[in-house]
């Protein structure tokens, strides 16, 4: 089968495309003829070294083992089953859950043994995965591009906006809103959960989009008046952040929250460091939450509502699979808008 391969830590160039052998289902498992593979932070941040040292980086602490296939949005088709599996699940056209975890029913994402496809296993830059047979679940939508879209950032938005415990009513602060996790987030937030939602981006031409995901207000992240903005346009505090910027948010973020307010961080592209004065968390007493991934129960929800239509696909474009360089220094581009997918077939 044709697969990309990272070779090590490094940029692109350590992205190949290889011939490899097809994998072999396990007793449990499922071989799946991979239709769409989304692209995640994950896989680039992994290839970068920016989970570790740089030495070593992963979801475990002695690091990836290279070379390794990254990919972890994954839909397609099961082909053959393990000789535990039911023949029946051969032909059933599948979206994955992201990782294996003996970790006990709502608290799989927090196991110390959680491994993420991708990372510790082969993942969806490939013709072919393997994946156990009870982690993968009915597409939720009919096509295999906008069924992909969801595992990774959809998962991670869902549960940070059941985190924060978002009721109708409350305004969330939404950055990165036209990413892949910013903008999920927008549509959980307003169309399962009712809140009303204040989005940040770079690109107002982007504020129409956005909006028609369910922000009601669009600002700019580089506008010199961001906080008074905020306060303005809501009319006071807000009640949670959801973020996935990091230090170049966080002090406006505090800011603007409100007494009891609560902030959810699941990503640091804007920086891994900040300055904090606690005084700011203890006298405004704001709770902090550290969010990634979510559990089986979430992920299920989270499907129930993309096949009820109240979340969307949004999907800026896609890229053959052998053209994985340049899609990965696409999704990295600023201005975009939703996930980038990789398309083995094509």
């Amino acid at each position: 089968m044709k697969a990309v391969q990272v070779t090590g830590y490094g940029d692109v160039d350590k992205l190949e495309v290889v011939e490899k052998s097809v994998p072999e289902p396990k007793s449990n498992e499922v071989l799946i003829k991979v239709k769409a593979c989304a692209i995640n932070n994950t896989e680039i941040w992994m290839r970068e070294g920016a989970y570790g040292s740089g030495t070593k980086s992963g979801w475990k602490p002695e690091g990836v083992q290279f070379p390794r296939i990254p990919g972890s949005d994954i839909t397609g088709t099961i082909v053959k089953a393990g000789n535990q599996v039911e023949e029946s699940m051969i032909g059933k056209d599948v979206v994955l859950f992201p990782f294996t975890s003996s970790g006990k029913e709502g608290f799989e994402h927090i196991s110390e043994d959680m491994s993420f496809i991708g990372s510790e296993y082969d993942g969806g830059y490939a013709e072919y995965v393997v994946w156990p047979v009870d982690l993968c679940f009915d597409m939720p939508l009919p096509d295999y591009i906008e069924s992909s879209v969801f595992s990774v950032s959809g998962l991670t938005a869902w549960h940070m906006v059941e985190q924060i415990q978002a009721k109708p009513g409350e305004t969330i602060i939404v950055t990165g809103a036209n990413g892949g996790v910013g903008s999920l987030n927008v549509q959980i937030a307003s169309k399962v959960f009712g809140a009303k939602v204040i989005a940040i981006v770079g690109d107002l031409t982007l504020k129409e989009r956005i909006q028609e995901l369910g922000a009601a207000h669009v600002l700019s992240y580089k506008s010199e008046n961001l906080a008074e903005e905020i306060l303005e346009v809501n009319g006071g505090p807000v009640d949670s952040v959801l973020d996935v910027v990091g230090d170049a948010l966080f002090s406006t973020s505090l800011q603007v929250l409100k007494n009891g307010g609560k902030f959810c961080i699941s990503g640091s592209a804007g920086g891994q460091q900040t300055e904090l004065d606690f005084r700011t968390l203890y006298l405004k007493h704001i709770t902090l939450y550290g969010s990634v991934l979510g559990t089986r129960a979430e992920f299920k929800r989270m499907l129930d509502a993309i096949s009820e239509g109240k979340i969307k696909p949004v999907i800026e474009r896609t890229f053959p699979l052998e053209k994985a360089r340049e899609a990965q220094t696409f999704f990295k581009n600023s201005g975009k808008l939703g996930k980038i997918v990789l398309l083995p077939e094509e």
